[in-house]
């Protein structure tokens, strides 16, 4: 069976939680797991590994610096390894915007860099204004309001479709 490496960015902490999902799935099909955040991602040696997949949220607009880094600093050997990406976006809640092919902020992550990761997944994100700061809070509610999602400040709302993260689960063990 093969060792995977899945490395997350997140800020509120449900890519995270997506990211143990599929940790659950790999784990099932008989393979060694080891989830690892962005922001230790330089304490790790990357050799040992026969997959890797990093997945990255979105806040404002924007993946992680962190991300497009780690990404660039390793091209060479993520194009060795077998890989996937996937991103958790709010905008992935709407039916024409949850693919890899229609989602803006996957779309605009991969023509920024040169690297081409072998599965890519995007899988909608969720909503408690009541974790966010004031500012985050406010700013947050303006897009849903503009982009017809809610903003009600006692909001808690999780757009995941589990059995897509699952999917993406088995299609990474399966790789």
């Amino acid at each position: 069976m093969a060792k995977i490496l899945i490395l997350y960015s997140t800020i509120d902490g449900h890519t995270k939680k997506i990211c143990l999902k599929i940790q659950s799935v790999a784990e099932r099909y008989g393979h060694e797991v080891k989830l690892v955040s962005i922001d230790d991602a330089f304490l790790e040696g990357f050799d040992g590994f026969d997959k890797i997949v990093v997945g990255a949220s979105i806040r404002y607009g924007k993946h992680s610096k962190k991300v497009f880094d780690f990404v660039t600093r390793n091209e060479k050997l993520l194009e060795e390894k077998v890989c996937a990406f996937f991103s958790v976006n709010l905008v992935a809640r709407k039916p024409d915007k949850n693919k890899p092919d229609n989602n803006p902020y996957v779309i605009k992550f991969l023509k920024r860099v040169s690297w081409k990761p072998d599965e890519v997944a995007v899988f909608a994100g969720k909503i408690d204004y009541q974790k966010y700061s004031f500012l985050d809070r406010l700013v947050i509610r303006l897009i849903m309001y503009i982009t017809k999602g809610p903003t009600n400040s006692n909001t808690v709302a999780e757009f995941t479709n589990w059995e897509q993260v699952e999917e993406f689960g088995r299609d990474v063990s399966e790789m």
